[in-house]
C-alpha cells in the first residue's frame, strides 16, 4: 500500500457538500471528533448513541442525536436509511459485555444499513492492533497487550472477519491508527496511509476523523483494512 499525503490536500481539492451521515457510537472519544469534523465540512450528521440522555451535547445545528445500539440490526436500519454514508465508531469494553457478540452483530448489521443508504459507502473504526508489523508478526503481541484485553481484540477481529465474509457487495472500509492514538493531540489537518502496523506510531482523534471524512467524501481505498498514522 502507498504511503500518501492526506487531509491537508484532500480540504484543499475541495469538500463534498450536503451529505448525509449517520454515525453509530458517536459519543465516545472518536465519535465526537467525527461528528465534528462532519459538521467542519458543512455536513449533516445524525449521531447515533445507546443514551442520548448522557451526550445531550452532542446535538446542535446540523446534528441530530438518536437512540441506537449498533449491534440492533433493526435499529441500525432505521437510523441509516436515506443517509449518504455510515460510519462506526461503536465498541464494547469491560464487565458485563461480550466483545464477539457486539463486533459480530453489529458488523451485519452495519453493512444491510450500508447496502440501503444512498452510496453504499460504510466506515468501520477498528483496532490498530489487528495489523501486521514489518516482520509479519501481529501488531497485538508485539504491543504486549495484557490478557484481559484480549477478547476486545478478538471481538474487534471477529468484526473485521465478518465484513470480509459478508461484505463483497458493499462499499466497505475498516480504518485504524497504524499504533494508537495520541490521546491529547491536537488537528494537525494530516495523516499518512501505511502499509503495516508501527507500535510507535500515533494519531491524534482529530486528525483520524480527517482520515475518516476523507473516505467518505472520495472514497481511495475500499474493502481493506487501512493503517493512518502522522
Amino acid at each position: 500500500m502507498e504511503t500518501t499525503g492526506g487531509g491537508v490536500a484532500g480540504e484543499a481539492a475541495g469538500a463534498v457538500p450536503g451529505m448525509r451521515i449517520a454515525v453509530f457510537g458517536a459519543g465516545g472519544r472518536a465519535g465526537r471528533e467525527v461528528v465534528a469534523e462532519a459538521r467542519r465540512r458543512g455536513h449533516r450528521v445524525t449521531a447515533a448513541v445507546r443514551d442520548p440522555a448522557a451526550h445531550a451535547g452532542l446535538a446542535g445545528e446540523g446534528v441530530a442525536l438518536v437512540a441506537a445500539d449498533a449491534a440492533d440490526a433493526a435499529a441500525v436500519a432505521a437510523v441509516a436509511a436515506d443517509h449518504d454514508a455510515v460510519v462506526s465508531t461503536a465498541a464494547a469494553y469491560g464487565p458485563g459485555t461480550d466483545p464477539h457478540a457486539f463486533f459480530t452483530h453489529s458488523a451485519r448489521a452495519l453493512l444491510e444499513a450500508a447496502r440501503r443508504s444512498r452510496s453504499g459507502r460504510l466506515i468501520v473504526v477498528g483496532l490498530g492492533g489487528l495489523l501486521t508489523d514489518a516482520s509479519g508478526r501481529p501488531l497485538v503481541d508485539a504491543l504486549g497487550v495484557p490478557e484481559e484485553f484480549r477478547p476486545f481484540c478478538d471481538g474487534h477481529a471477529a468484526g473485521l472477519a465478518e465484513l470480509r465474509a459478508g461484505g463483497a457487495d458493499v462499499d466497505w472500509l475498516y480504518l485504524s491508527p497504524a499504533g494508537d492514538f495520541d490521546h491529547g493531540g491536537d488537528r494537525r489537518g494530516g495523516y499518512r496511509v501505511v502499509e503495516h502496523g508501527e507500535v510507535e506510531a500515533r494519531i491524534s482523534y482529530p486528525d483520524f476523523a480527517v482520515a475518516v471524512l476523507d473516505e467518505t467524501e472520495r472514497p481511495r481505498h475500499r474493502r481493506v483494512h487501512l493503517a493512518v498514522t502522522w
